[in-house]
């Protein structure tokens, strides 16, 4: 990089949603990216840099990453000590899981596990109005991160380990027990089991293998 273009990335704001996961706010310096979109980020002058999904909509005038810290994740523990004002490095956003235009009117499913809702997120900030319904594959009932930011008639909470989800179950449980249209477009974003086992519950139901798009977090 350029020292000239170096821009520095400052947090402007952290939201703690759990005790492990929390979204991070930061300095846009007008970074292009569409919905869906991940970026790479770390500390500033480290070599070591992990992909993020864009959190916020693509008019935000700042940044936002939803992360949840991981055992022996070297980055996740190393920005979750960060503080408001604290530098951190970012590099642009690439990637294909995003809408196409063509499809922004069509009639779409969002399916995730965990911080895999932090790309829909971007999808419904960025694109106000589209049909859809989002299932949010947990735990626990409060790991529905910012669940009051969605319409409560399209986000459906799958949770698996107690009682106060909108459904008790696995978003798997949820594809076997609700039939899902033959014209749906199908995003899954998540750990690769539930995006391997989803792919043949909706191939199952008729939802063809081009109608579902996937992006794997692990």
């Amino acid at each position: 990089m350029n020292l000239r273009d170096h821009k520095i990335y400052r947090i402007q704001e952290i939201r703690e949603l759990t005790e492990s996961a929390f979204i991070l706010r930061f300095d846009r310096h007008g970074l292009n990216f569409m919905a869906g979109q991940h970026i790479l980020i770390g500390l500033e002058g480290s070599s070591e840099l992990r992909e993020y999904s864009v959190y916020s909509g693509e008019k935000d005038d700042f940044l936002e990453i939803l992360v949840k810290e991981v055992e022996t994740g070297m980055v996740s523990k190393q920005l979750k000590k960060l503080k408001v004002g604290d530098p951190v490095q970012v590099e642009s956003a690439v990637g294909f899981f995003r809408i196409n235009k063509e499809d922004i009117d069509k009639k779409l499913l969002f399916i995730a596990s965990g911080t895999g809702i932090a790309p829909f997120h971007s999808f419904i900030k960025s694109y106000p109005g589209i049909n859809h319904t989002l299932l949010h594959g947990i735990r626990y009932s409060h790991e529905a991160y910012e669940s009051e930011s969605y319409e409560d008639f399209r986000y459906i909470s799958c949770v698996s380990k107690d009682q106060k989800g909108v459904f008790k179950g696995r978003v798997t449980d949820y594809l076997k027990q609700n039939r899902i249209e033959e014209n749906t477009l199908v995003y899954l974003c998540g750990n690769s089991d539930m995006i391997l086992e989803c792919k043949d519950l909706l191939e199952e139901q008729g939802i063809s293998n081009e109608s579902i798009y996937t992006e794997v977090y692990f």
